[in-house]
């Protein structure tokens, strides 16, 4: 368990931090399989600000990672992000996403409570 009690699961041979991520995987993967969504992928990684040095001390990159990311029939990509009420209060989570959001605005952002 972990800090916000979450039971991991696998499923598919994945691993996934909670039941309910891993529920909605599966959900995810009716979609892909009847053709509404594609290119499902997971643990995407954003870069939302590169690394950079300072005073000869290197500052990491700060990223993003989804829970999930796909194409819709129509086109749209999408990430998804399955939070608990809890991780979604979480400052750092709720800072990164702002800075998700401005730097893709060409990406759909879900959150799934």
């Amino acid at each position: 368990m972990n800090k916000y009690r979450n039971k991991k699961i696998i499923i598919d041979g994945i691993e996934f931090d909670s039941k309910k991520e891993g529920l909605r995987y599966k959900e995810l993967r009716l979609l892909e399989r009847a053709g509404l969504i594609t290119d499902l992928k997971m643990q995407t990684l954003f870069e939302l600000q590169p690394s950079f040095k300072k005073n000869g001390k290197t500052i990491r990159a700060i990223t993003y990672k989804s829970d999930f990311d796909y194409l819709t029939k129509d086109g749209r990509h999408v990430l998804e992000d399955v939070k608990s009420p809890a991780t979604a209060k979480d400052k750092t989570y709720i800072l990164k996403k702002k800075m998700l959001l401005y730097k893709y605005q060409n990406i759909e952002f879900k959150e799934i409570i």
